[in-house]
């Protein structure tokens, strides 16, 4: 059942994601540009040095380029660097290791690949540090050994160095200045969906395999904050050497400022609580008694206003908007709604149902005060 809702989740979140590609510009597009770029790259290189150097395999130059594709052209650059040196060292290390052994494929494999894998796992290199291990075994496998045959290997890395390069700069050039806004609408989104359920699973029986599902949700969730966080990186990077950023800056519109990755930080912390606890609720752990109906129904109205809130900031995201035009009534509502709750909590008798609806009510609380920092008023 855990498989099966899983792959429920990832098919759901590609589907979600292809929507957002095709519908609006944003990180999943992106994604999609760069894949093509990538891809283009690659046969370009290939089709220069099968044609123009007529090389034999027109292995590396393709290879090269599709790697160097990268996520911002700064990172194309540094790693352009990074990985020139190591596949020329894996091809001169596998040269001079297969003239040593007299063409000997074993041996020059025992004599070239266990350093090489060693260097590899130097930090500095990163992913990049591999490439001379692999670059060593196709210089070994293929038999080209030759000063003449590095030769080409060589150029060929160089080639496909600078196609991949030149295509990330200059086509279509990664400026990833709205990834921070388009992540946060994504987490607006998700939290909203899961407190939905959770307000329309409480309308009905509910039990230890709803409650388990939210809780999955929630933890997913994770993945969505650290997203935020590397988009925030990701977007100061991709204006570094970037040929375009003079000309899309002046359609720039700020980022969201860091307390707002702050802000969902919390949400998804509460949240995670929330639902642990309604797990245990449903599992009867520590001899724990489900709240009443009534409340459990005022419960779960007060979940749906919490997904109109996350829903609302979704929407001004998108709109550029620091909140959304139904926020303020929404958090009204919300906060009414939790005081009549507390109200109720406090007139009934201490009990274990009474405990376990005072720690809802407090993840609720905190919930609040993330989306609808200060109670409001009368309107």
């Amino acid at each position: 059942m855990t498989v099966w809702r899983h792959t429920g989740y990832e098919l759901d979140a590609v589907r979600r994601s292809a929507s957002r590609a095709l519908r609006h510009s944003g990180p999943e597009r992106a994604t999609a540009v760069q894949a093509l770029k990538a891809a283009g790259a690659a046969m370009l290189a290939w089709a220069l040095a099968a044609f123009w150097i007529e090389s034999p395999m027109a292995l590396m130059a393709p290879w090269t380029a599709l790697i160097l594709v990268d996520t911002t052209v700064y990172r194309s650059l540094r790693a352009g660097v990074q990985q020139l040196a190591i596949i020329s060292l894996g091809a001169v290390w596998a040269s001079v290791a297969m003239y040593l052994t007299d063409g000997s494929t074993l041996h020059a494999m025992a004599i070239s690949l266990p350093p090489l894998t060693l260097i590899a796992a130097y930090q500095r290199l990163g992913p990049h540090g591999i490439y001379g291990a692999t670059t060593a075994l196709f210089v070994i496998a293929y038999g080209s050994y030759q000063p003449g045959e590095i030769g080409h290997r060589l150029l060929e890395t160089f080639i496909g160095a600078a196609i991949g390069l030149s295509v990330n700069a200059f086509v279509l050039p990664p400026l990833r200045l709205h990834d921070v806004r388009s992540n946060l609408h994504a987490l607006a989104l998700e939290c909203s969906g899961l407190l939905r359920a959770i307000a329309d699973g409480l309308t009905q029986p509910w039990g230890a395999a709803e409650a388990e599902a939210w809780e999955d949700r929630a933890r997913r969730l994770r993945s969505a904050v650290e997203a935020v966080a590397v988009a925030r990186r990701r977007s100061a990077e991709s204006t570094r050497l970037n040929p375009a950023r003079r000309l899309r800056r002046a359609h720039f519109v700020p980022h969201p400022p860091p307390q707002a990755d702050h802000q969902w930080e919390n949400v998804v912390h509460h949240l995670t609580a929330l639902t642990r606890t309604m797990s245990g609720i449903a599992a009867r752990s520590h001899a724990l008694s489900a709240p009443t109906g009534s409340f459990t129904r005022d419960y779960a109205a007060l979940a749906g206003d919490l997904a109109r809130l996350c829903s609302d900031r979704a929407e001004a995201l998108a709109r550029f908007e620091e909140h959304g035009t139904t926020h303020r009534e929404t958090a009204v509502a919300a906060w009414e709604r939790y005081e009549q709750l507390l109200g109720r909590l406090h007139s009934q008798a201490d009990n274990s149902a009474t405990a376990v609806g005072g720690g809802l009510l407090i993840e609720i609380r905190q919930l609040l005060v993330a989306l609808a920092p200060e109670e409001p008023g009368p309107p």
